[in-house]
């Protein structure tokens, strides 16, 4: 028998079944959400491992992964965010630990602490190669883990230079940020006089075709406007004229991977450089305090490396290039300079860094404390009060990003929620909000799962659309 159901019985049943199709939809909203914010909030840990045959320590949250090799001179011996591998790890010396000499350099590869200056013109500079700074062994000791994780690794006293490094590395369990502490230390009985260094080389093959040069491989950093640079940067190696180093009309030094040695100098003043893969879509932010009323090596605060052979003279004066050693490998380096730090016998200083992977695409335009600007930010009035709003952001904390808006007075109005943002993915905005009130200008907020403002991406005026 069918039974025929009244038309308000069918309305009850139909609403019914909306009601629980919309408690479906909001509970697998819910529980993505809820898993996302678990995520965030799972601790970090600390752990051996085996890396290429070394006998690493790895670090790790749900971001990133630091493989440490203390043994190596404490390298930081690779970067792992979202699977991506940021660092040059030199086949030849996979698996290899070489005692110190200050006869070779047994380059491994990774991130480390180097001295300033160079050279070996007195004893007030440092020779490098694979000596006890660079190669020695480092003792390593786990400081916490769990709601963050802390390393401390320390290296033996140089009897050469009077230095003993050590550094800690931090790693919060809630973003890929990632804080280094490192200390030089005189441990002889009469004054020195030293610059560290923080030198990370990156892999700058084409990530689809590693025998190949990565075309779309380039680092950024502000330079400086007052710079006692004649071109506002120092070609300290390599050719004069160097089309892949160039200062942009928005005041960013821009150098472009290319095979071949050069050295340049910078004596940027903002604290940041940025490392941009445009092929896989991947940078890296290395920020730093920068400190006006002292004095840097060289004038220089940032320093950038592209490997490859090396033009030189021959005996005959005829222009010929090396072979740039060890087959010259595709790395950058980039170096990251303290002041010049004056140490009587048992004194330290520190250099504070950080670094924070991103998605990053071909384009790049700013680092801001909340990201990086990979397309600049657009804001269009059109119909109906109605606000246009497209830009493409790497993030450097999971939240959402919100809409920050003001009158033309000044008046902040009722900020609006624009997308949820992840440091995985690009944050490509595409989106029309609707304000009170008629807004004049627009900032780009990013707060984190916390409710914690972590700063604006972009501000941008709102400009008058075709159809308003």
């Amino acid at each position: 028998m069918t039974v025929q159901l009244r038309k308000p019985d069918r309305l009850r049943r139909f609403s019914l079944l909306l009601l629980l199709a919309s408690q479906g939809i909001n509970l697998v909203l819910a529980q993505t959400k809820s898993e996302l914010h678990q995520a965030i909030s799972s601790p970090c840990h600390i752990e051996p491992a085996d890396y290429k045959g070394w006998h690493a320590q790895r670090i790790s949250n749900h971001w990133v992964q630091l493989i440490v090799l203390p043994q190596n001179g404490g390298r930081l011996m690779q970067v792992i965010f979202a699977g991506h591998s940021y660092l040059f790890v030199n086949p030849k010396y996979e698996v290899k630990y070489l005692p110190p000499t200050q006869s070779q350099w047994f380059n491994y590869g990774g991130d480390k602490l180097w001295l300033l200056p160079e050279g070996n013109d007195d004893e007030q500079h440092w020779v490098g190669n694979s000596d006890v700074l660079d190669d020695g062994p480092y003792s390593f000791r786990k400081i916490s883990e769990g709601e963050h994780c802390e390393v401390e690794l320390t290296g033996p006293a140089d009897p050469r230079t009077g230095i003993q490094f050590q550094r800690t590395i931090r790693l919060d369990a809630d973003s890929p940020r990632i804080r280094f502490h490192a200390t030089m230390k005189n441990t002889t009985g009469h004054t020195v006089e030293w610059s560290m260094q923080s030198v990370s080389q990156y892999d700058t093959a084409d990530p689809d075709a590693p025998s190949q040069v990565n075309q779309n491989f380039r680092t950024f950093a502000p330079a400086n406007p007052d710079s006692r640079y004649l071109n506002r940067y120092h070609v300290r190696f390599g050719p004069a004229e160097n089309p892949a180093a160039s200062i942009r009309e928005d005041g960013l030094f821009t150098l472009r991977y290319v095979h071949m040695a050069a050295e340049l100098w910078l004596d940027s003043t903002a604290g940041w450089l940025a490392v941009v893969d445009g092929s896989s879509q991947y940078g890296m932010v290395e920020r730093f305090q920068f400190e006006q009323s002292r004095t840097y090596p060289g004038k220089a605060s940032i320093i950038f490396w592209t490997n490859g052979p090396e033009a030189k003279l021959n005996a005959n004066g005829e222009a010929t290039m090396s072979s740039g050693g060890d087959g010259a490998p595709y790395y950058l380096e980039a170096e990251i300079n303290s002041p010049l730090c004056r140490l009587r016998p048992a004194e330290t200083c520190n250099l504070d860094t950080e670094w924070v992977p991103t998605r990053a695409g071909s384009e790049f335009h700013a680092v801001t404390d909340a990201g990086i600007v990979v397309r600049p930010l657009r804001a269009t009035c059109l119909e109906k009060g109605k606000i246009e709003l497209s830009g493409v952001f790497g993030v450097f904390f999971s939240g959402r990003l919100v809409a920050h808006l003001y009158n033309e007075h000044g008046l902040e109005l009722p900020s609006v929620s624009v997308a949820d943002v992840d440091p995985v993915e690009l944050a490509n905005i595409e989106t029309r909000v609707a304000p009170t009130e008629r807004p004049a200008r627009v900032s780009i907020h990013l707060e984190d799962w916390t409710g914690l403002d972590r700063g604006s991406l972009q501000e941008v005026q709102i400009g008058e659309g075709e159809n308003h």
